[in-house]
């Protein structure tokens, strides 16, 4: 229906695969999904259970990137789901297509909070290595929940403007209409197409500077301390670089359209194949890499998803062995 490279009209409809590739690409996403959404779950569990995580500003925008990315997840794995399955009409492609990306998509929305999200984080680790002695005034727990706040209410006035221009150049009749879900697709006039160049550009070039002009301050400080400061100045700095990393992964989706028409010049036949793997690689797999570059890598956080988790599960595979092992004692006297 929409070749790669073609644009496609509001009420464009129909189905792209056929229902064994359908049923297959819905159940490798669904269980990725399952799996990648427990991995960070265990790392939203374990925020939750240590009252030091949580009275700590630095976790709370970790966990809020942690709990975004989860959602994220699920919004991207349901819409699959439901492109493969059913007809939507506008209204609720619109939610689904404000929060996410899709692999079918010839363009690509940003997904604004992760970039503002991890902003904050290194703005934070900046002012604990160049302004020790006003962290604790400056970086709380409250403004933490404020600095969130205003990262959600940043990214959903593109969504909401995105609507408002299709309510003022459409008719109403347009939300009753079945579509397919793609965000270019649905917002396709040279007012979407102006607007989110802008919204990419003004985010990414703001997130970039801020990560190299804490970057260099806290190098700056790590050469100017000794001791115990140039060691806690170089983590801060690594976890900078670790920040630069995770934007790199945040933006594989800027290149997947790119991705999309090199793959299919060189093999066009393979369009639905190349399309979904994609969308694997720069929709689900950097689900998982974002938070393990971070959490796992954190000391403090490592040893607690160790307590918290693997402890408690490996006690309790222990105490089942225990509770057993005297049954089947008991069963074999009687026998």
């Amino acid at each position: 229906l929409c070749n790669s490279g073609t644009s496609c009209n509001m009420n464009s409809t129909g189905r792209l695969d056929g229902l064994n590739d359908a049923f297959s690409k819905n159940f490798i996403a669904f269980v990725l999904g399952v799996i990648i959404n427990c991995i960070d779950g265990a790392f939203v569990y374990t925020y939750f259970k240590s009252e030091v995580l949580y009275q700590d500003p630095r976790y709370v925008l970790y966990i809020h990137l942690v709990i975004n990315d989860m959602i994220v997840l699920t919004f991207s794995v349901a819409l699959l789901f439901f492109t493969n399955t059913i007809d939507l009409t506008f209204a609720p492609c619109c939610i689904y297509t404000a929060h996410l990306s899709h692999y079918h998509q010839v363009g690509v929305h940003l997904i604004t909070r992760l970039p503002l999200n991890l902003a904050g984080m290194a703005v934070e680790r900046y002012i604990a290595v160049c302004r020790p002695l006003h962290h604790a005034q400056i970086c709380t727990v409250q403004r933490a929940y404020a600095l969130i706040a205003l990262i959600w209410v940043v990214s959903l006035i593109p969504a909401l403007t995105d609507i408002m221009v299709v309510l003022d150049t459409q008719p109403l009749s347009i939300f009753s209409r079945i579509v397919i879900c793609y965000p270019t697709y649905l917002y396709n006039t040279p007012y979407h197409k102006a607007q989110s160049v802008a919204v990419q550009v003004l985010l990414f070039s703001f997130v970039v500077l801020t990560l190299i002009i804490t970057y260099l301050k806290v190098l700056c400080a790590a050469q100017a301390a000794s001791g115990s400061d140039q060691a806690s100045a170089r983590n801060a700095r690594n976890t900078i670089l670790l920040h630069g990393v995770q934007l790199l992964i945040c933006t594989l989706s800027f290149i997947s359209p790119l991705i999309n028409v090199i793959s299919l010049s060189i093999w066009p036949q393979g369009r639905r194949f190349i399309l979904f793997t994609t969308y694997l690689l720069t929709e689900l797999i950097p689900r998982l890499l974002s938070p393990l570059i971070y959490g796992v890598r954190d000391k403090k956080f490592s040893s607690l998803i160790r307590l918290h988790v693997f402890f408690k599960y490996s006690n309790s595979i222990e105490n089942k062995m225990n509770l057993v092992a005297p049954w089947r004692k008991s069963k074999q006297v009687l026998q």
